[in-house]
């Protein structure tokens, strides 16, 4: 019987201890899109022997290691207070979860201490395991389209196996919603308000597989977030980029999604820096601006937050 593509669960679930297996369970499910698996990566090492006769020298995997990435949509849990059931995938991307009961969830990026997730992978009864997994996410939000998470991770690898299949619950996972005028109700740069096609907010995680002797790890090592957002150009009064750019000045760059308690996203960078534009697009025969801006760090760890309320 061949085995199908459809048939596959995501399971995650935060390590207390890094690269021990958390054993995430149907109600660890992830409702994601767009996945692309990689189970065995690494190199293989030439053994180079010398046989006295021509044909492959043979050679041995090393440095082995996966790779998941997939997509989620962005919405929150529907209670204020309550953090949305992709929050663990988020937190092993180098980010601090801090709940306020009842009022909100918010996301930062952290620079020590980073959590790790235990990821089952699972096709159509072959099951995947990346234990002592990290990896890095981009915030994407565009026009008419639906906010998503898009995630990459890096696990530890594990020869797969055959199991039963897990029927996921998936309730934790609310309907999301369009990104419109409607649906998104502010985009400001420095609190001036701006028509946007598109923002993404790159977390640009640096993640690097470690397999030295005594010890196994993925580690965030370095990260650099960049923010891009593509508008409808103004006056150069209004918003001059290229004399921003040229000062190197900091913006606060704020996005607001969701209009019912619950499922309120605010993604707030306070001080951005303006970076040399990339050029200008023509965009149904309007001009359009793509933007970067790179968040900047005050007194650390603070470059931006992710507010669900």
């Amino acid at each position: 019987m061949p085995r199908f593509w459809r048939r596959q669960t995501i399971l995650a679930k935060i390590e207390t201890t890094y690269g021990t297996d958390a054993s995430p369970v149907a109600a660890n499910a992830i409702l994601a899109s767009n996945v692309s698996f990689n189970p065995m990566e690494g190199q293989d090492v030439d053994r180079a022997l010398e046989r006295g006769y021509m044909g492959h020298k043979g050679t041995i995997a090393a440095g082995l290691h996966a790779t998941l990435t997939f997509n989620v949509e962005l919405q929150g849990s529907g209670t204020a207070g309550t953090a949305p059931a992709w929050g663990p995938l988020l937190r092993a991307c180098g980010v601090a979860e801090t709940i306020d009961s009842g009022v909100s969830v918010t996301y930062n990026p952290v620079t020590d201490d980073h959590e790790s997730v235990t990821i089952y992978f699972a096709i159509d009864g072959t099951r995947h395991v990346l234990k002592g997994a990290r990896g890095t996410c981009r915030i994407n939000v565009t026009a008419q389209g639906i906010p998503v998470l898009q995630f990459t991770f890096t696990g530890l690898f594990a020869q797969p196996t055959d199991e039963t299949a897990v029927t996921p619950v998936l309730t934790g996972f609310l309907k999301p919603l369009i990104a419109s005028s409607t649906n998104t109700p502010t985009f400001t740069i420095d609190e001036d308000p701006y028509v946007l096609r598109s923002l993404q907010l790159d977390l640009a995680c640096q993640v690097e597989h470690r397999p030295l002797i005594g010890a196994e790890t993925v580690l965030i090592v370095d990260r650099a977030d960049m923010i891009e957002a593509t508008i409808e150009a103004v006056a150069m009064a209004t918003l001059n980029p290229f004399a921003l750019a040229a000062a190197g000045t900091e913006l606060e760059v704020e996005l607001v999604h969701g209009t019912a308690a619950g499922s309120i996203v605010t993604l707030n960078a306070p001080t951005a820096q303006m970076q040399r534009p990339a050029g200008q697009e023509n965009q149904q025969g309007i001009v359009e601006w793509p933007l970067r801006l790179a968040p900047q760090p005050a007194s650390g760890n603070d470059q931006w937050t992710l507010a669900l309320t």
